[in-house]
């Protein structure tokens, strides 16, 4: 089943589309589980459900997880964690139960054992393999999604739920979903924005040229339900 391709002007109307298409999708639904991603544009979208979508969404109802976490602690500048509870969860009525992060803190391969047997515990298995809901998920100028980089394809078929991946620059150690993990889910939602994406989301989207060098051409979940939310300019050789 082809991926579903909402383009919008710009990062800021990515967002806002996404949070209109988000709160859609959780019309009806009970008890959900999401998880989340970092960088730009998800910071632009916590920032608007906090201030236009608080009474929209029934979040005793959502269950947060993410996507992948960067090892650090939770008041640094660069963990997803800490962003999203600046930008969102201070400002919502979430109960902490609700709340399951990452703890990049402690010492990462046995911090991946244990996120991942959370998952496994709190959410429906299928195969062995737990699903989640929905998975929002961001790509890299390099194809990367989640921390699955290129350089460690391996993980878009490793049998644990989580993983460390190691960032082929700055070489910081990161806990990731893993491949089959994200396969799994019911909905997978790319939200990609920037010139610097163009060629790669032509590329996967088109099945073309070297797409398949990218982990996020790997994403196909098994429910063929793909969504991918691009900008203009991403979306400008489509």
């Amino acid at each position: 089943m082809l991926p579903e391709v909402h383009i919008f002007p710009d990062n800021d109307a990515v967002a806002a589309g996404f949070a209109e298409w988000l709160v859609n999708w959780l019309k009806g639904k009970g008890e959900v589980s999401i998880a989340l991603s970092g960088g730009s544009t998800p910071k632009v979208l916590f920032r608007l459900l906090a201030e236009q979508y608080e009474d929209a969404i029934d979040w005793s109802k959502v269950q947060l997880y993410w996507g992948d976490e960067r090892c650090v602690p939770a008041d640094d500048e660069d963990s997803n964690y800490g962003m999203t509870q600046e930008l969102l969860l201070k400002h919502i009525d979430i109960p902490l139960a609700n709340i399951h992060r990452v703890r990049g803190e402690d010492e990462p391969r046995e911090e991946a054992v244990r996120y991942g047997e959370v998952i496994e515990e709190e959410l429906e298995l299928k195969k062995g393999v737990p699903v989640f809901d929905l998975i929002i998920l961001g790509m890299g100028s390099d194809g990367h999604t989640a921390s699955i980089f290129p350089h460690e394809s391996e993980l878009l078929l490793a049998e644990t739920t989580c993983a460390v991946a190691t960032h082929p620059e700055s070489g910081q150690q990161r806990i990731t979903l893993t491949g089959p993990v994200i396969n799994q889910a019911k909905r997978v939602a790319f939200l990609v924005t920037g010139a610097s994406k163009t060629d790669k989301v032509r590329q996967i989207i088109r099945e073309e040229g070297d797409w398949l060098s990218f982990p996020a051409a790997h994403i196909r979940p098994s429910s063929g339900q793909l969504d991918w939310f691009l900008d203009e300019a991403a979306a400008a050789e489509l």
